[in-house]
C-alpha cells in the first residue's frame, strides 16, 4: 500500500479531489502549492475527515524549479519514505496562436510542461534512492489530439507531459518504480469553472473518485472517468479535423 503521497497543487480542483479522498483511505498526504491559506483550511478538513492521517502542507509555485527540489526533499525528510508523487499542478491559460496572447500561452507551457518535468526529476530522483516508488502524472483527454483556440497550447502541453510519462515508464522497466499516467476526460474545477455546455461533465467528487481509483490499480494510462473517456479517446485518434473543430 502507497501510505505517503505527496500531491502539487493541492489547494483547490482535482488536487484536493484526491486529497480528500486518499484520506477516507488512511493515507498520510504531503500536500504543497502556493495558496497556503487553502492548504491550511485543507488540512483541518482532511484531520477531521481522518484524525489518525498525518498531513503536512508546504508552500511551493512549481514554477519555482529549485523549491521543487527542496520541498520534496522536505517531505521525504519528514515522512522517513514517499510511496506516491501525483504531478497534479497545472494551468489552463491560453489563447489562438498569433492573437497577441504569447505570455498566456508561454505560462501555460512553462507550467504544465517544464515545471512538470522538475517534479518528475525530483520525485524520481528520491524513488531512485529508495528503491521504490509510484509517480502519477496528470495529463488530459486532450492529449489525443491536437485542440484548437485557448486549448491549443494546453492539449500540446498534456501530450509533452504524456509522452515524457511513457518515456520514464520505459526507463523504469521492470524496476520497483511504477509509472501511471492519467488522461482526465471533463471534470468540473477551477482551471475549467468558465466553460459551458461540455458534454460528458462530471463534478469533482466523481471525477476524483474515478482518478484515485485508477491511481490505485497503477496501471499505465487512465482515462477517467472510465465512461465514456476509454472509449471515446479512440474515436479521437481517427476523428477528421473538421470533426475535432466543431469539439473545441
Amino acid at each position: 500500500m502507497r501510505q505517503n503521497i505527496v500531491i502539487t497543487g493541492a489547494s483547490s480542483g482535482l488536487g484536493r479531489g484526491m486529497a480528500i479522498e486518499f484520506a477516507k483511505m488512511g493515507r498520510n498526504l504531503a500536500l504543497c502549492a502556493r495558496r497556503t491559506d487553502r492548504l491550511a483550511s485543507l488540512k483541518e478538513e482532511l484531520l477531521v475527515i481522518n484524525p489518525k492521517i498525518t498531513v503536512i502542507i508546504e508552500a511551493l509555485d512549481v514554477n519555482d524549479h529549485d523549491a521543487v527540489f527542496t520541498v520534496f526533499q522536505a517531505f521525504k525528510q519528514e515522512l522517513g519514505h514517499i510511496d506516491r508523487v501525483i504531478v497534479n499542478a497545472g494551468m489552463g491559460k491560453g489563447a489562438s496562436i498569433g492573437t497577441g496572447y504569447f505570455q498566456a500561452n508561454k505560462q501555460t507551457a512553462v507550467t504544465n510542461f517544464v515545471s512538470a518535468l522538475a517534479q518528475c526529476e525530483a520525485a524520481v530522483e528520491i524513488f531512485r534512492a529508495q528503491n521504490s516508488g509510484h509517480l502519477v502524472t496528470v495529463s488530459s483527454i486532450s492529449a489525443v489530439r491536437g485542440f484548437r483556440r485557448a486549448l491549443n497550447v494546453y492539449a500540446a502541453t498534456k501530450a509533452a507531459l504524456s509522452s515524457l510519462s511513457e518515456g520514464l515508464r520505459l526507463d523504469l522497466l521492470n524496476t520497483p518504480i511504477k509509472v501511471t499516467t492519467l488522461h482526465p476526460g471533463f471534470i468540473q474545477s477551477e482551471i475549467n469553472e468558465k466553460v459551458k455546455n461540455v458534454p460528458f461533465m462530471v463534478d469533482t467528487e466523481t471525477g476524483c473518485k474515478a482518478m484515485v481509483k485508477a491511481i490505485e490499480k497503477e496501471g499505465a494510462n487512465s482515462y477517467v472517468p472510465t465512461w465514456p473517456w476509454a472509449f471515446l479517446q479512440f474515436l479521437l485518434r481517427i476523428a477528421p479535423l473538421s470533426s475535432l473543430k466543431k469539439m473545441s
